[in-house]
């Protein structure tokens, strides 16, 4: 069996991440998806930068790998710069321009469409020279390469300096070599022509970006509430989440694990890897927890019900027990009426299906508080995180300050002046109260 050199490791990884990088950018542009397929990948040694010639997207394995861990945004911009290269036909466009010249003003039309479109997946600062010749183009009303290009002419020999090393992103050396002749010694000749190929692309493409924008204008109030929604309850989650604390627990910790040194060790040695992946890893984690629902006259049980089941489906979906969690789920009006401990996700799926709200009397909030504390006084409790306790906020508040955190989640508008200064406050809007 053939033993994978360095080389070919490289190879097959930056393919992966090359599938990646396309998968990201299609979430953003999925109307560039024939295109950003449309050029076959294969690393090189001797290439510095993605290079094309219209068929294949020629890289540095070993050099991209890196660059891909310090820096995916570049790679992400880099990837789609080459591609919209072909797709503007500017390798096959050159005539008898200048070479650096052209070269430069293609790749300065390229980044001005890129910086416009505003998308996160492509985002970047913009540094004061972009910014600079940016506001000079569009005072010229100049965006295209070829109209660049002429306003490159009138630049000086610095200018065109700074801007070489401001807007350089790929290797342009395969552009429009006489003869359809190619660098690369085991390049074979093509069935269909690379500038045809492209045509024929960027008229797919055209087509769906107009089918894109026509549909987009009839979802993009639902879109945009959707969006809006998803934000409000990401904020939810990390508003739990602040009362999760760290933990060693027994899981591999890939983040502190360096392949390099494993695979280097198993090339040279056999079987022998020089470094192996931590057993433990720090994780934070919900340990020891209360929610405390007030089941006075005023709360409704459905939006109870619909609060717990939020409350606990965030935690179990972020993975947030330790495998020796409780919470603690005690109803409340003016006395405590129950108590249900949750030790594992299965348990609180169980809760969850046969919870009957249980009170009816008037809010009161200090006999949960104390309750509590009989709990810690007694060992039931010994690392509490935090309590929650969802409420109208109509009701008697403990005088005196807990020494651990905790916050109040309010249905309707509350008096800020009775709330305690030491209690956490939030109001609950309608994306947090229901899934």
């Amino acid at each position: 069996m053939h033993a994978e050199t360095q080389t070919e490791w490289e190879i097959r990884m930056f393919n992966k991440i090359l599938s990646y990088l396309r998968d990201e950018l299609c979430i953003d542009f999925p109307y560039l998806e024939r295109a950003l397929s449309a050029l076959t990948p294969e690393g090189k040694e001797n290439v510095q930068a993605f290079a094309t010639e219209g068929v294949h997207l020629y890289y540095p394995p070993a050099h991209y790998l890196k660059v891909f861990e310090e820096n995916e945004l570049f790679l992400r911009r880099a990837y789609l710069h080459t591609v919209l290269h072909c797709l503007y036909a500017h390798p096959w466009q050159k005539g008898d321009r200048e070479e650096n010249r052209w070269n430069l003003a293609c790749d300065i039309a390229v980044e001005f469409i890129m910086d416009g479109f505003n998308k996160q997946t492509t985002h970047r600062l913009l540094s004061w020279l972009r910014q600079q010749y940016y506001e000079k183009l569009q005072e010229k009303k100049v965006i295209s390469a070829a109209g660049i290009y002429e306003l490159l002419g009138e630049e000086p020999a610095e200018r065109l300096t700074q801007l070489v090393q401001e807007f350089y992103t790929d290797d342009h050396a395969l552009w429009g070599k006489k003869n359809g002749q190619s660098p690369m010694p085991d390049q074979q000749k093509q069935a269909e022509d690379p500038q045809k190929k492209w045509q024929k692309i960027a008229r797919q493409v055209q087509f769906q970006k107009e089918k894109s924008d026509r549909e987009s204008d009839a979802a993009a109030n639902a879109m945009q509430a959707e969006i809006t929604a998803e934000r409000k309850r990401r904020s939810y989650k990390d508003f739990l989440m602040k009362f999760a604390a760290f933990r060693e627990q027994m899981r591999c910790d890939m983040d502190t694990f360096d392949l390099n040194f494993y695979t280097y060790g198993l090339r040279t040695y056999g079987n022998l890897p020089l470094i192996e992946p931590l057993e433990t890893r720090e994780e934070r984690r919900i340990s020891e927890f209360v929610i405390v629902v007030d089941t006075s006259y005023s709360t409704s049980g459905e939006l109870v019900r619909s609060f717990l089941q939020e409350t606990l489906h965030i935690l179990l979906e972020q993975n947030a027990f330790f495998t020796t969690a409780k919470v603690h789920l005690i109803q409340c009006d003016d006395q405590v009426q129950e108590d249900l401990v949750i030790r594992s996700p299965g348990q609180a799926q169980e809760v969850l299906a046969r919870f009957q709200i249980k009170g009816g009397g008037n809010t009161d909030f200090r006999p949960a508080f104390t309750y509590v504390e009989q709990l810690r006084g007694a060992g039931e409790l010994r690392n509490l995180g935090g309590l929650l306790y969802f409420t109208d906020g109509n009701g008697t508040y403990p005088a005196k300050k807990p020494d651990y955190p905790c916050a109040f989640l309010y249905l309707d508008d509350y008096n800020e002046e009775d709330v305690p200064a030491w209690a956490i406050r939030r109001r609950l809007d309608e994306e947090d109260r229901v899934r």
